[in-house]
């Protein structure tokens, strides 16, 4: 399949993935509510008890993006009343629980450190050091086709068309310098106050410059579970207050890898001939998360941890967590360009 074969998603046209997927767009489309009401916690039960891979599982990662998709109102074909129904928010726990717990088994933590702000921080670019041999970005930069590097967009637009919102959930949740450090960043993410700089907003212009919609959730259908979990991991840690240090270490970990491929990316779609409007949004984050990494990894965790200790393990945790999924997703690009093959899904499978 090519980018020229997929067709932009209307809420009709979302095809379920499984049982548990298509009980959830049944009822957010409002169909037959009182009669499945039962049954998707029934179906949500049953999807994680037979899925031996939660992260990757079409059914899960789909169903638990609707679901998160009601909170951030980025669908907004679905009601608003949707987002505290409590048989919605039962099902999302249990989905929630089954993918928490194969992060926790799959997600390396090595040590976790002193509760001081320099020694996490030390910590933490010793996690997110770059390794040697074939990465996604080298590849784009050097190898990729036009259609790899708008197939990579289609992918990336999945949370990108929505970037930052996931972790600002954490903003209420500190205090002091933490809170600080976070809203530094944030303010950086959504344009410090101007909307043509909000980083959702350029990555949006890279889109239509490359050819593509850049209506949120257009592309869902064609994106894979390996590529909806990274997304569904930073709301599940943003949604869930005692997973605070979990989404506090995503993020150091999410800035602290970003600059590097960021220029490679740039790089990628400068030599394919694409001029500022797309490669904007890559050269913006090559400047921007240099700066971030350091405030991210020393006031932002390293505070939080210091002050916080007991969120220590956590912070670690969202941390490998983020460089687990990240590197799964861009590892199945990859093999998939290498290999001649589409990375987006059929929606016939």
């Amino acid at each position: 399949m090519t980018i020229a074969d997929v067709e932009t998603t209307a809420p009709s046209g979302l095809s379920p993935r499984g049982p548990l997927s298509a009980t959830t767009l049944a009822i957010l489309m409002h169909a037959d509510f009182a009669h499945r009401r039962d049954a998707l916690v029934r179906a949500a039960r049953d999807a994680v008890l037979a899925s031996d891979d939660v992260p990757n599982d079409e059914d899960i990662q789909f169903s638990l993006f609707l679901l998160y998709a009601s909170a951030y109102g980025s669908l907004d074909w679905i009601d608003p009343g949707w987002e505290w129904h409590p048989v919605l928010v039962e099902a999302r726990g249990i989905l929630e629980a089954g993918f928490e717990a194969s992060l926790r088994r799959d997600a390396e933590v090595l040590a976790v450190p002193e509760a001081e702000a320099s020694v996490i921080a030390a910590a933490l670019f010793d996690l997110t050091a770059p390794s040697p041999g074939p990465s996604l970005s080298r590849f784009l930069a050097k190898k990729a086709t036009i259609e790899h590097a708008r197939e990579f967009l289609v992918q990336r637009s999945i949370y990108t068309l929505r970037e930052a919102d996931p972790h600002s959930w954490a903003i209420p949740r500190l205090t002091g310098r933490a809170k600080a450090a976070l809203v530094e960043i944030q303010s950086d993410e959504y344009g410090g106050g101007r909307p043509e700089r909000m980083h959702a907003e350029i990555f949006g212009r890279t889109m239509r410059g490359a050819g593509l919609d850049p209506t949120y959730g257009s592309y869902v259908d064609v994106v894979p579970a390996v590529t909806l979990a990274p997304l569904n991991a930073m709301s599940m840690f943003g949604l869930n207050r005692r997973l605070l240090g979990a989404i506090v270490g995503h993020l150091a970990a999410f800035e602290m890898t970003s600059s590097i491929p960021n220029r490679l990316y740039g790089d990628a779609f400068r030599r394919l001939g694409f001029g500022g409007e797309v490669t904007d949004y890559f050269d913006e984050h090559v400047e921007a998360d240099a700066v971030h990494e350091q405030i991210a990894a020393r006031d932002l965790a390293g505070s939080l941890g210091e002050e916080r200790p007991e969120l220590l393990p956590d912070i670690m945790f969202g941390a490998a967590a983020c460089l687990l999924l990240d590197d799964r997703s861009a590892d199945h690009m990859l093999s998939a360009f290498q290999s001649g093959r589409s990375s987006l899904r059929s929606v016939h499978e």
